[in-house]
């Protein structure tokens, strides 16, 4: 921690913010050194007034709400610093103050613990990759991996942290059973998920890069459910359900949605997963922010505009109202050969909250609508710690938790 001991400007030059510009190189200073944060204490020269009338807890909290002013803890408290506790007999001759002081503390939302690891610790600046899949006839699962292949080979050449691909990228494989009806060809198709998971997790080792795996069914014989994985290139994996099932994928495919969400832990910082229509949950995503999520990503299918603009207007709203960054990615083209999944439509793209330290439209980075790509993007997440500490609105911070709560039964 940093002690600040006394400022002072001189009477000829007051009213220039020159106080306001001392504290700011404080607080510069302690950035730079990676402190936790500033202490200091305060005294309250405008108490001398009221003492008799309230205490100096009682006048604190009084000029806490803009009540009152105080010629020295209105200016600290306008500097972000909080009060921890009043001290008495702080300076006893402080006859203004009555003997009387706060202890302050301004906390340094970007320090970081210090690591003895040997690459250090979490970047701040992350550099994300999406993939606009072009659904295309696919004769094997070799097809497939090649195709897999070459996205994580041109998105890992830009020296992307992760790549997103989108839900049901395997669907053209359900061709040989569409003869069977849709139920039966996605359970077909459910046999290859742990063979292309497991695929795709050699090549996030290989070309060292996090791959969040779209979205697979898998069936275990009663229960067919959508999976995510995500692949780290540490070799680790963990997997992601999607929890909202729609109405079309339950009467074509029978789908059961999944029944928990979680934060997961990346060389890159905390992270979500919602597949498809559980971004247009908004208690989802909030349970997510509430354990730390920094990005969350979101793998769809849509066949149609109006459906990717509700997966679109959606994950927009997320973005804003839980402080994050949210990427999307969808498929693109057609497969006539596959009932229920035959038309697409997508448009890849990276939201954030809309601020000043953000795109002036909220968004970092958008594909070229139903075009085969790959969308690169850079993302600071110090960005994401200013604007839930000091953003022009802090809709984490300001949720009236007293009236009201979120909890996962």
């Amino acid at each position: 921690m940093l002690y600040g001991v006394d400022v002072f400007v001189h009477p000829d030059y007051r009213d220039l913010r020159l106080g306001r510009r001392l504290y700011d190189a404080r607080k510069e200073l302690c950035e730079r050194m990676n402190l936790r944060g500033i202490v200091a204490g305060g005294r309250i020269p405008g108490y001398d007034k009221h003492r008799e009338e309230m205490t100096p807890q009682q006048y604190v909290a009084k000029v806490r709400a803009r009540e009152l002013v105080d010629p020295i803890l209105t200016f600290q408290l306008s500097n972000d610093f909080q009060v921890r506790k009043i001290v008495r007999g702080y300076l006893p001759d402080d006859h203004q103050s009555a003997g009387f002081a706060t202890l302050l503390e301004w906390i340094n939302i970007y320090y970081e613990e210090p690591t003895t690891g040997i690459l250090g610790g979490r970047p701040s600046d992350v550099r994300i990759g999406a993939v606009q899949w072009k659904m295309r006839p696919t004769r094997s699962l070799d097809d497939l991996h090649s195709q897999l292949e070459y996205f994580v080979d041109a998105v890992s050449g830009y020296q992307a942290d992760v790549v997103l691909f989108p839900e049901f990228f395997n669907g053209p494989m359900m061709v040989p059973w569409n003869d069977q009806g849709p139920a039966e060809a996605v359970r077909q198709l459910a046999g290859y998920t742990e063979a292309i998971r497991d695929r795709m997790s050699k090549l996030a080792v290989s070309y060292n890069i996090n791959i969040i795996a779209g979205s697979m069914p898998e069936y275990d014989g009663e229960h067919l459910r959508n999976v995510c994985y995500l692949l780290r290139r540490d070799g680790t994996w963990d997997r992601q359900y999607k929890v909202h099932v729609t109405p079309d994928e339950k009467s074509y495919w029978g789908l059961s949605g999944g029944n928990r969400v979680q934060v997961f832990d990346t060389d890159f910082g905390k992270i979500g997963i919602l597949i498809c229509y559980d971004v247009e949950f908004p208690e989802l995503p909030r349970l997510l922010a509430e354990s730390g999520m920094n990005i969350l990503f979101v793998p769809y299918w849509t066949d149609t505009k109006n459906a990717y603009l509700r997966v679109r207007r959606c994950a927009q709203a997320r973005a804003i109202e839980n402080e994050c960054y949210v990427v999307i990615s969808g498929s693109v083209g057609n497969l006539p050969k596959v009932e229920n999944m035959d038309m697409q439509y997508s448009q890849a793209a990276v939201f954030t909250p809309s601020d000043f330290a953000f795109p002036h439209d909220a968004i970092a980075a958008e594909a070229t609508a139903n075009s085969e790509t790959m969308l690169i993007a850079d993302l600071d997440l110090d960005n994401l710690r200013e604007i839930r500490s000091y953003g022009s609105v802090r809709n984490l911070a300001d949720r009236r938790l007293d009236l009201y709560e979120l909890k996962w039964k």
